[in-house]
């Protein structure tokens, strides 16, 4: 009986996604605001993109890194919002095995990649602020291109293992994933093998890139408060640090999400599956939302390209 009832899940054809589980019936319904939320990053990153690369005045190292970021963001929201949507509109759940890992592996490198992108950031920031003669001297273009390059090898490097640590295993149980896209630890639970060295790498990558890069941005600006303390007035302190908001807010947009995610999916076996699920799938599309928002807003130089663009007005 229970071999008949069992089938040989040993690198399946298809995975099995389920969208939300428990909240099947308002799928439709959720899907209002993500669907929203993606053409609202989609527009807003292209828009970004647009306006550093048709404006001269913007060709230096903060809009470079913004460019990167911008390009992230849209790369990460599509790897995982057009599939959750079809889940949701027209219940497409299969996946292919091959396409579940290529979309693991878009997933966690992008997300690193945009963490790389703002500790970057926060060194023009340092640069800025605390070397501020010697800002166009030291951050060059090819030191800058090296910095890209260095984001992007790193995050393609060290996500390769997702996909093959997850090929390598055994399903034997089930391919049905009870998540919107396939992540890594969502993927590999359903396998009938020890999966420690997966998760285990996965802690190790969450702190080595993380870890490493919060430390990194927070030793920028410890040097960066310090030097805004020591300037003369308080209007000039304001001054300065307003030039640091904009890469806060996009700090928190994105940090808070990570460690809150990584945490409950390891240890908050008390929060109900469906929230657990909705706030991953948040996850994917509020930094790329956020992101234009808060530089449109915050940064002068691009707001008033927008205001341009929209008035009609010449430069």
């Amino acid at each position: 009986m229970s071999e008949s009832n069992t089938t040989d899940f040993t690198n399946p054809s298809t995975f099995i996604l389920l969208g939300i589980p428990g909240l099947e019936a308002a799928h439709v319904w959720i899907s209002i605001p993500f669907c929203a939320m993606y053409t609202t990053a989609i527009l807003g990153n292209f828009t970004i993109l647009f306006i550093v690369k048709r404006e001269p005045s913007l060709h230096s190292p903060m809009f470079y890194f913004l460019f990167m970021l911008a390009i992230t963001d849209l790369v990460m929201s599509t790897s995982t919002l057009p599939k959750m949507l079809s889940i949701f509109w027209f219940n497409s759940r299969e996946i292919s095995f091959s396409a579940c890992l290529t979309q693991m592996y878009f997933v966690h490198s992008f997300s690193e990649m945009e963490s790389g992108i703002l500790v970057a950031m926060a060194f023009d920031r340092y640069v800025a602020i605390c070397h501020p003669l010697r800002h166009s001297t030291i951050l060059i273009n090819s030191l800058v291109a090296k910095i890209g390059l260095a984001v992007v090898l790193r995050s393609v490097i060290l996500t390769l293992p997702y996909p093959f640590l997850a090929r390598r295993l055994p399903y034997c149980r089930t391919n049905i994933i009870p998540n919107t896209y396939c992540a890594h630890l969502a993927v590999v639970k359903l396998a009938c093998a020890d999966i420690r060295i997966s998760s285990y790498y996965g802690v190790f990558d969450l702190f080595s890139v993380i870890g490493v890069d919060v430390f990194s941005i927070t030793v920028s600006y410890t040097q960066i408060l310090r030097a805004i303390f020591h300037l003369p007035t308080k209007d000039a302190r304001l001054k300065t640090f307003g030039t640091c908001v904009s890469h806060l807010c996009a700090i928190f947009a994105l940090y808070i999400p990570i460690f809150f995610f990584s945490l409950t999916q390891r240890f908050g076996h008390n929060v109900p599956l469906y929230l657990h699920i909705l706030f991953t799938s948040v996850y994917q599309v509020v930094p790329p939302v956020l992101h234009p928002m808060i530089y449109g807003v915050r940064t002068k130089q691009i707001r008033g390209r927008l205001l341009q663009l929209f008035t009609h007005k010449e430069t």
